[in-house]
């Protein structure tokens, strides 16, 4: 304990508390250690101990670069991948800090592999299937030390930086389109008070800016609207018998609130699903949901298209599975992991999108979270796109 304690004490000095995704370390048992778990040069018990308890993620490798100590955080955070350092940073400078002693710290971004998703989340083998079809993944941030324990040990600790940068970066996108929605109104109410103000100005002038005036601000009320709804949709819900719901009353409900606007444009929607279905919620979010699905889906869609909805049971048996299919212009491949993000809009606008806020996927998602359930999506181009919401089934 004595020779590791100065070392691990010196490689956190100064640094900021890392978040805790599991305190546990794993010891790692390479092949050529199999048959002798006491060979001398393993880490031994004292030190394996202190690290064990360290806040954060850590790794341990000997001087042939095998993994002997990871928590499982490393693994669920993609630096430790088959037991082995998967990133190619983290390897060279272990190399460095091996020959030259001190310590470093340095920035990385990775991937959370698929079978590690939701690692800690209290999910079933067929749960844990269904996160692996969803498209959208997020990135890692970490804050990487690395630091030599002794001339056949180095340690790597691993800070979390992702929910403060995703945090920072949602703050700065909604202050930036908040403020874009803001000035449009004030800048259409100053063009339709200097037309006011010309006395030789044209009916049709004042006509046009004050359409204008309208519709900018009615663009704001939809954005302040859905902005509402994204709050309410964070609160949790608790299953209740109070809370049981048929999603097929939802989904008629959400239909027939949007069939006026697809019918002028022609387009039909059809629904064929399970009456027998119950979820636990609350109606209003899972019908707004639905209603922001639906209007996605009929605003990418060609005049006298049809839109499809269905519901079902998911294989499993475990879920609602509600799926809304298009045969609009579908999304770009490297497009689809953003398209449940705020304010995030994408590169198939046409003359009925381009005035969107981006906040209605967002709100899909969020009520999807909320219900303890997921929101995914399949699109091709010139396809057409399905987005799914699964919800857990009641009891």
């Amino acid at each position: 304990m004595d020779r590791i304690a100065p070392v691990v004490s010196g490689l956190l000095g100064g640094a900021s508390p890392m978040s805790v995704i599991d305190s546990g370390l794993h010891r790692v048992m390479p092949r050529r250690r199999q048959d002798d778990e006491e060979e001398r040069d393993d880490l031994d018990d004292a030190a394996a101990a202190l690290l064990s308890i360290l806040p954060g993620a850590s790794v341990v490798v000997d001087a042939s670069d095998e993994v002997v100590r990871a928590s499982p955080a490393a693994y669920a955070l993609g630096v430790v991948i088959d037991d082995a350092v998967a990133d190619g940073r983290v390897l060279d400078e272990i190399h460095r800090i091996r020959e030259s002693g001190g310590r470093c710290q340095f920035n990385i971004t990775t991937t959370t592999p698929w079978q590690y998703e939701h690692a800690f989340d209290d999910l079933d083998t067929n749960a844990r299937e269904r996160r692996r079809s969803r498209s959208v993944t997020r990135p890692n941030w970490l804050k990487v030390t690395v630091g030599r324990i002794d001339d056949r040990f180095v340690v790597v600790l691993l800070e979390d930086l992702s929910e403060a940068i995703r945090f920072a970066q949602v703050r700065d996108s909604f202050i930036t389109n908040v403020s874009e929605q803001l000035l449009k109104p004030t800048q259409a109410l100053a063009t339709l008070a200097d037309s006011l103000e010309q006395g030789d100005a044209d009916r049709e002038q004042v006509v046009r800016d004050a359409r204008l005036v309208r519709s900018t601000c009615g663009h704001l009320n939809r954005m302040v609207s859905d902005l509402l709804l994204l709050i309410k949709a964070q609160e949790p819900i608790t299953p209740s018998a109070a809370n049981v719901i048929t999603v097929m009353d939802q989904v008629r409900a959400a239909v027939a609130s949007v069939r006026a606007g697809a019918g002028a444009r022609g387009i039909r929607i059809d629904v064929t699903g399970d009456d027998a279905l119950a979820v636990h919620g609350d109606a209003e979010q899972i019908r707004t949901a639905l209603v922001k699905m639906l209007d996605n889906a009929v605003a990418y869609s060609p005049d006298g298209s049809a839109v499809t909805v269905t519901v079902g049971e998911s294989k499993d048996g475990g879920q609602a599975v509600i799926r809304v299919i298009d045969r609009g212009c579908g999304i770009a491949q490297n497009e689809q992991t953003r398209v449940f993000e705020r304010f995030y809009r994408g590169t198939n606008q046409n003359e009925r999108t381009r005035d969107g806020i981006g906040l209605g996927l967002a709100i899909v998602k969020h009520v999807a979270l909320t219900h303890h359930g997921s929101a995914s999506v399949w699109s091709r181009l010139h396809q057409g796109s399905t987005f799914v919401l699964s919800l857990p089934l009641a009891g």
